[in-house]
């Protein structure tokens, strides 16, 4: 492993060879279930024509991964990271696979219909792979890179994710349009199996067994170092609370159609607005990094989210929408890596797997009931007032949590 040459070199991780492997797993992960999940809905809705059928799919995956990201966590810090990561991608590849072989019933059958149980068992099954996968994959980031290089390594981990986002669903009409469902699937297939060939490159390290204790009072344990670590506790509940009130992706189709009048084509680069501005931001972040003042640089990101969460709600001007949407996605893409760079610098070694498994429990939650939450609320209030009160409900979770961690102020994380 070479030595840093600099802590200016933008590219600093990427110099470090496990690393470089654990980039390409996140992008391939990413896309190809981003892939799977976009023809998956609309091959569902197309032959139930039920939104509801949709909407399923989100909540299939999300109640296996938050059920069981506990448990994840807890075998991710006494087993081996790279087993778990392997064992949990192949299983997703097998799920896969059954998707794949299945696509031919679907295509031929006299009642289609009946195979979305099917389908949505299947995507139960891989949202049951994922609590095993993430809190192994996030934590053995650590393992890959000193800890001087732990900032520039967060922000290239999180450029891989926001460029799978962008590209995976980017293409995924394309491979659906020429290929078909069942193509398509393969294509997913092959992308998952490159993704564990990336991860026999990682060294497998002994996890450390001296820790004593049973399973439920380690994940206890895990919980209470939380709790009692104000900067966790605080930095992965502004981004739960933010992302939950603030997020508009899931109705994006709604001011598309009936507030901005752009149709499918303005949809998709709403879309791909917020995934944009987190990029370029990323790219910038790989130079000068966020940590010299990180609490104050985080509170000021998520604000900014609420802000420009504000403009969007109010904006009936399509390139004013774009550029607010762009602007939420690159201040939430600083606050995702200060958080993730704190949790590598102060989680101790022998429970990074459970505090992992935490903090994917409050991204998941975010995410999955912030698109309920969002369409709740549109449904209740209206698409605009419904976003104008998570961009409110927003900047005063910040500006609570901002009274709460003066202290966190003064502290510097950078290394």
């Amino acid at each position: 492993m070479p030595p840093p040459s600099s802590k200016q070199d933008p590219f600093l991780a990427l110099r470090y060879a496990e690393f470089r492997y654990y980039f390409l797993i996140n992008f391939f992960v990413t896309a190809g279930l981003l892939v799977q999940e976009v023809i998956i809905g609309y091959e569902l809705y197309r032959i139930t024509h039920d939104p509801l059928a949709i909407g399923m799919v989100g909540l299939a995956e999300a109640v296996p991964f938050i059920l069981m990201s506990l448990f994840g966590g807890h075998y991710s810090d006494k087993l081996s990271k790279k087993k778990i990561i392997i064992w949990s991608l192949s299983f997703t590849m097998f799920a896969s696979a059954v998707l794949f072989f299945l696509s031919f019933e679907l295509l031929n059958s006299a009642h289609p219909g009946d195979l979305k149980y099917v389908i949505w068992g299947v995507i139960f099954f891989i949202g049951l792979c994922k609590a095993f996968f993430f809190p192994a994959a996030s934590s053995v980031k650590a393992y890959l890179v000193p800890k001087e290089v732990y900032a520039n390594s967060s922000t290239w981990s999180s450029a891989s994710w926001q460029s799978a986002v962008v590209i995976g669903p980017g293409i995924s009409g394309f491979l659906y349009s020429i290929f078909g469902f069942s193509g398509t699937l393969l294509f997913v297939i092959a992308i998952i199996f490159l993704s564990i060939i990336a991860t026999l490159g990682i060294k497998n390290r002994a996890p450390d067994t001296s820790e004593e204790g049973t399973m439920l009072e380690k994940i206890k344990e895990g919980f209470r170092y939380v709790n009692r670590t104000k900067i966790i506790l605080y930095s992965i509940s502004l981004d739960m609370f933010s992302v939950m009130f603030g997020g508009v992706v899931a109705i994006l189709p709604v001011f598309a159609e009936d507030i901005l009048h752009t149709g499918v084509e303005g949809l998709g680069i709403l879309r791909a607005a917020p995934s944009v501005g987190a990029v370029l931001v990323l790219l910038v972040l790989s130079k000068f990094s966020p940590m010299k003042r990180a609490w104050r640089n985080l509170l000021w990101s998520v604000a900014g989210f609420g802000i420009a969460t504000l403009v969007f709600a109010l904006s009936e001007n399509f390139i004013l929408s774009v550029a607010a949407l762009f602007l939420t996605g690159a201040f939430d893409s600083i606050s995702v890596v200060i958080r993730a760079t704190v949790l590598q610098l102060l989680v101790p070694e022998n429970m990074r797997g459970r505090v992992n498994a935490i903090n994917g429990i409050f991204l998941s939650t975010s995410n999955e009931v912030g698109a309920f939450e969002s369409g709740a609320a549109a449904k209740l209030l209206g698409a605009v007032p419904s976003v104008v009160f998570g961009g409110i409900m927003t900047l005063a979770v910040t500006a609570y949590i901002f009274l709460k961690s003066k202290d966190l102020l003064k502290r510097d994380f950078s290394a």
